[in-house]
């Protein structure tokens, strides 16, 4: 990966001609304005806390675009939304602008979407393998999979809060265990949501917009599916 590939890759999004492209184009360049306007602002009033996290925040927008390139995936739009959006409400609106400690619920409902979003992103990672017939697993698995990844990060997260309060003297866990327990409980409702999302989608296929989202997701990575195709071209039907 190098300056030049992720380059291309920025220029490309420029030509999105569909509607929602063009309003994806629109909102994420929006919520990078408004980064920059903050940069410059705690330049000028020096305050470099805000600066370092604002700049992180900023370049980390980029990240679905660095994914995308060094793994050569085409991610959904909803997708790359979901992520730009948390990373801007939890280092920006949460962080920057103490919405943590405006809103009582703002950490749970990002707990809630995060696991969510890597719900359907665990459910995504066993579902291409079995598309691929790479993994022969049923619905009911795949989803139990997808809630577990989702879980086990979040758990995770919590390991690494309770670690830097205990190391740096920070309070990233509020009130403790009834702060740790709260978030886990949230990411656990979070996880089953996706869960039941990608269950649904595998016996309906055309379930809510997650199918519309798959859907487009298989149709620009058909490298993916080679394995699928391959099938396809000698059993004459695909997969389902």
């Amino acid at each position: 990966m190098n300056l030049s590939k992720i380059t291309n890759s920025v220029k490309r999004t420029y030509l999105y001609s569909t509607g929602f492209e063009k309003a994806y184009l629109v909102f994420i360049n929006l919520i990078r304005i408004t980064l920059i306007i903050a940069i410059v602002s705690s330049i000028l009033s020096q305050n470099w806390w805000i600066l370092l996290t604002t700049i992180l925040a900023f370049i980390m927008t980029f990240l679905p675009y660095i994914f995308e390139i060094s793994y050569k995936i085409n991610l959904p739009l909803e997708f790359e939304i979901l992520t730009v959006v948390f990373i801007y409400a939890s280092m920006f609106l949460g962080t920057v602008n103490n919405y943590y400690e405006i809103f009582w619920w703002w950490d749970l409902l990002l707990h809630a979407g995060s696991a969510i979003a890597l719900g359907l992103f665990g459910f995504t990672i066993l579902y291409v393998l079995h598309r691929a017939n790479r993994l022969n697993a049923k619905p009911f698995l795949i989803a139990i999979f997808a809630f577990s990844f989702a879980l086990a990060v979040g758990g995770l997260w919590e390991i690494f809060e309770f670690i830097i309060d205990q190391t740096l003297g920070w309070n990233m866990q509020g009130s403790g265990l009834r702060d740790t327990m709260g978030d886990l409980i949230v990411d656990s409702i979070g996880a089953f949501i996706a869960s039941l999302l990608g269950y649904l989608y595998l016996k309906k296929r055309d379930f809510f917009i997650l199918g519309r989202v798959m859907k487009r997701f298989i149709k620009q990575n058909p490298k993916l599916f080679e394995v699928e195709n391959k099938d396809i071209d000698k059993k004459g039907k695909a997969k389902r």
